[in-house]
């Protein structure tokens, strides 16, 4: 992606800044691995599936068997976490196809070492950057070379990359841009989806440039963030024009108060899309049933691990409703029939939420002038899209270039205290308008634990196309007890297109946090790092 003259603009920038920046492979560390139990079911083959997308899991599943897909019936039974490591199929062909050649039940369940070596990992990335601004310490020029090892299987390599480009700028506007990632095969671990996808990695490598201009220039860390940051009519990376729901600002003004106390700090800000987008539509169905005057089913096909997705259609359902919350049980079954893709991109939010109000519509109307009881045996059903996004680069003429329909921001802020441990990280978190305030807080705080692996120990190295060690002891996840405090603020910046103005918050939790730990340290002990995990010295 290019805009604007870069050799032109950086020759005339005030300061400049450059870095070769190196991240490394990590596990996803979900407690449960894989597994999967599959059974004949009539003329075709049921499957229990704790997969991220119930429905892709029947498309692969019934062109593994060569059979129609209504005869490939898959449950999702509940999943003890993903973070995008689930995304592709495992364990549910294997067991498929062991229950149809054996006509009997079959379980596959993999050891943990197993997992480890199966499922794909976060992408290490390899990056070139420079970032100039001008002598009021405005952003001028960005350019970007990055290549992303994913290993010797594409998985969603070149989406990842895709990312890695086009949120290189960041919550930031940065008018002259030069940006080029590549996703590069090799004989390692195949790398795909995982928490962030892509977003972690460049903004590791543009907060600390940022850091850099502020020492070139003598500008104030937290200043020149919010001097720089997005705002509605600003442009992302991708040339898209922001339109509402932007806020990087808000975000920072709810860490400046503990930023003006701490001695030792580190800032980062982060933008993350919710949805697919990049011209691929975004869709969900939702099917409301009611069974009696006691029980409403809804049916969808997102896959919950946590995030709370099943809870937020049930809220959804009864706000639109009035009906109890007792009243309501939540099915994901391919029996439904129903449209719907991965559970990926901090995307099920909207885009669940939003089918499940299309479905209350008929719902509510009926309820106007008959009671649960009367309905009993009727079915809503409620769809949503979203199509309109375009793919950088290839808007036709005419055509609003929008990558997203939606993005989060936040602002991390790492604080050490006087002996260089680090004492509480702050977490402001424009999430639009917050549907579960506990499940939010929840969501940053496992991310912020995650994105500290990220930056201080976890690793998964490799030699001559061989892990190292395949134990999760050795991927040196950061344990609860090593935790330091974390206070989580919610900036309820209301989104256009998001149902009741929520936005996505699953991913956009740990973008920041390695880079804040970064600068934190820089500040504590002037070493700059470019290379993570971090090689931590509490010595100044």
């Amino acid at each position: 992606m290019k805009n604007g003259d870069y050799e032109k603009t950086v020759r005339e920038a005030a300061f400049v800044a450059t870095g070769k920046f190196e991240t490394q492979r990590i596990e996803h560390g979900f407690l449960e691995t894989e597994a999967a139990i599959a059974m004949p079911h009539h003329d075709g083959i049921k499957v229990l599936s704790q997969g991220q997308g119930i429905y892709e899991d029947r498309k692969q599943i019934a062109k593994l068997l060569a059979l129609p897909e209504d005869k490939v019936n898959v449950v999702l039974v509940p999943n003890g976490g993903g973070f995008g490591g689930k995304e592709d199929m495992t364990v549910q062909g294997h067991a498929a196809l062991f229950a149809w050649l054996l006509k009997r039940p079959v379980k596959v369940a993999l050891s943990r070492q197993e997992s480890i070596m199966m499922h794909p990992k976060r992408h290490p990335v390899f990056m070139d950057m420079t970032l100039a601004c001008d002598a009021q310490g405005k952003f001028t020029a960005m350019k970007l070379r990055a290549l992303g090892d994913t290993g010797a299987y594409a998985s969603v390599g070149t989406k990842v990359m895709e990312r890695v480009a086009g949120h290189a700028t960041g919550g930031y506007y940065v008018p002259v841009i030069d940006l080029e990632a590549k996703t590069i095969y090799t004989n390692n671990l195949p790398a795909g989806a995982m928490r962030g996808f892509g977003a972690n990695q460049v903004a590791f490598a543009l907060e600390t440039l940022v850091d850099e201009l502020c020492e070139k220039g003598g500008f104030d860390r937290w200043q020149i963030r919010f001097d720089n940051a997005l705002e509605e009519g600003l442009k992302t990376a991708t040339g898209q024009v922001l339109k509402g729901g932007v806020g990087v600002k808000e975000t920072l003004l709810a860490v400046k108060p503990y930023y003006d106390k701490a001695r030792f700090k580190g800032l980062a800000c982060a933008i993350k899309n919710c949805g697919v987008g990049n011209g691929m539509p975004d869709f969900s169905d939702a099917i409301i049933t009611v069974e009696d005057n006691e029980r409403l089913i809804i049916w969808h096909g997102w896959t919950e691990m946590g995030q709370g997705v099943n809870n937020m259609a049930i809220q959804a359902l009864c706000e639109e409703t009035g009906i109890d919350p007792a009243l309501v049980d939540v099915i994901i079954d391919t029996r439904a029939g129903i449209v719907t893709g991965m559970t990926t991109s901090s995307r099920g939010t909207t885009l669940l939420c939003h089918a499940v109000i299309d479905a209350c519509k008929g719902l509510r109307e009926d309820l106007r002038t008959h009671s649960l009881a009367e309905l009993k045996g009727k079915r809503y059903k409620g769809s949503w899209i979203c199509d309109w996004t375009t793919k950088p680069g290839k808007t036709p003429p005419g055509k609003e270039n929008i990558t997203h329909y939606a993005y989060g921001y936040a602002t991390q802020l790492v604080v050490l205290d006087d002996n260089g441990k680090i004492d509480t990280i702050y977490a402001a978190h424009d999430a639009g308008r917050i549907i579960n305030p506990i499940l939010f807080e929840g969501q940053i705080e496992g991310a912020v634990h995650m994105g500290l692996g990220y930056a201080l120990c976890e690793n998964l190295p490799m030699k001559d196309g061989y892990l190292f060690s395949n134990k999760l002891k050795d991927c040196k996840i950061l344990r609860a007890k090593d935790m330091p405090a974390v206070k989580v603020i919610g900036v309820e910046k209301t989104d256009p297109v998001g149902p009741y103005g929520s936005k996505g918050v699953g991913e956009i939790g740990l973008i920041p946090t390695a880079a804040a730990v970064a600068n934190a340290y820089y500040d504590y002990n002037k070493k700059r790092q470019y290379r993570l995990p971090l090689d931590i010295t509490t010595k100044q």
